[in-house]
């Protein structure tokens, strides 16, 4: 996502560049893409200059929407239906707990846009220390 919101309004970006730059399998990265087109962060182009490009601004895409396009709703955990439920969701004090964690977590990924994500890669980028070693 930060190699696309890199290339916003520069044209689209192809999978094999973002695969190289990236270091990650085709595939994969072509199965990440299916759910995040489907959410509207990403598009597709086609053609000789085809590849994928960002929906909308990197500013008005949050954390939260690419997380959950990818993996679904930001819970901590699934009580009461999960597997390891106690079986009594009405008398347990850590389903509350996960509750308000989940919202905790649902707040700050809500807060925080792509935009504000590659500023602050940006920063640690230009600001990495140069090591030597003999």
């Amino acid at each position: 996502m930060l190699v696309l919101a890199r290339a916003h309004g520069q044209g689209s970006t192809f999978l094999k560049e973002i695969v190289g730059r990236e270091n990650l399998p085709g595939t994969y990265l072509e199965q990440l893409m299916v759910p995040l087109r489907k959410a509207g962060i990403v598009q597709a182009v086609r053609g000789a200059r085809g590849g994928y490009t960002l929906a909308r601004n990197p500013s008005e895409i949050s954390v939260l929407s690419i997380l959950e396009a990818l993996e679904g709703p930001m819970t901590l955990a699934e009580c009461p239906s999960g597997s390891g439920c106690c079986g009594k969701p009405d008398s347990c004090a850590l389903q509350e707990l996960w509750a308000e964690g989940s919202r905790a977590l649902t707040s700050v990924y809500e807060s925080v846009s792509l935009a504000t994500v590659l500023e602050r890669q940006k920063t640690k980028e230009s600001s990495a220390a140069i090591h030597y070693s003999i």
